[in-house]
């Protein structure tokens, strides 16, 4: 699509296989959006399929009306502050729950607010926990982006690219992977970025002999125990996934 439409231009497009798919699952189901979701036809749509939706509202002055009692500073300490209400935008059929989150930190002149849309019937602490629950999502897709380079798409067409960008997501689950199962004890904090630098791209000097093929690296970024720790671990991998193959081959002889 042209870069100049919405971000959320064709929403139902995106979404409806989504919830279709998920319609056959018992579990609750939540939409977390930002600000760009905020669309009446889209919580409308959301209702009506039954999903829990968080999505972030953007500020006007009706809403700083309804919070103004919470705009004035209690103390010069660090204070954060909820409130939940009603309210209903010019354009909603309907009066919906919103709920509002006031920062006041220390040095600052004014508070940081947010507000959030949503039709739970939760705590409003819990409301804005589940939805800072975004960021989280975020700090992966951002690591994804500079540790994989996944928006690097130079394609001409946009099927080529769409191709290219599951080639780098399917990278990414294999380094995500490596992280989870793989790594030593006093490296399990490193992101994917850290480990392709550190790791995967370190440089090593390769020694050819009749009979053996070593590499000589040097020990800055890690040291020889741990990563013959990390090499252990991946043997007990080769090795659990050789069982489960052997496994596989003997349930099928068994029919046979």
């Amino acid at each position: 699509m042209p870069g100049t439409v919405h971000s959320v231009n064709r929403w139902k497009e995106l979404l409806e296989p989504i919830v279709q798919w998920y319609k056959k699952k018992k579990a609750r189901k939540y939409f977390r959006g930002d600000a760009a979701f905020v669309k009446p036809e889209i919580y409308e749509y959301l209702e009506e399929n039954c999903l829990l939706y968080y999505i972030r509202l953007r500020a006007n002055d009706l809403l700083y009306e309804d919070i103004k009692h919470l705009l004035i500073r209690p103390s010069r300490k660090p204070v954060v502050r909820f409130y939940g209400f009603k309210y209903r935008a010019a354009t909603w059929h309907k009066r919906r729950r919103v709920v509002a989150k006031v920062e006041w930190h220390s040095g600052d002149l004014f508070p940081r607010v947010g507000f959030i849309v949503t039709n739970m019937s939760a705590r409003v602490e819990g409301v804005v926990r589940f939805y800072h629950g975004r960021d989280i999502d975020e700090q992966w897709i951002k690591e994804g982006k500079y540790a994989r380079n996944w928006t690097r798409l130079s394609c001409k067409h946009f099927l080529s690219n769409q191709v290219r960008l599951g080639l780098f997501v399917l990278a990414y689950n294999l380094g995500n992977f490596l992280l989870r199962l793989v790594l030593a004890g006093k490296i399990k904090h490193w992101s994917l970025r850290t480990l392709l630098v550190k790791l995967i791209k370190i440089g090593a000097k390769v020694l050819r002999h009749s009979r053996y093929v070593i590499f000589q690296m040097a020990e800055v970024a890690i040291s020889k125990e741990i990563f013959a720790e990390i090499i252990s671990r991946i043997n007990r991998l080769r090795c659990c996934s050789l069982q489960c193959v052997t496994f596989q081959c003997d349930q099928k002889d068994r029919y046979l």
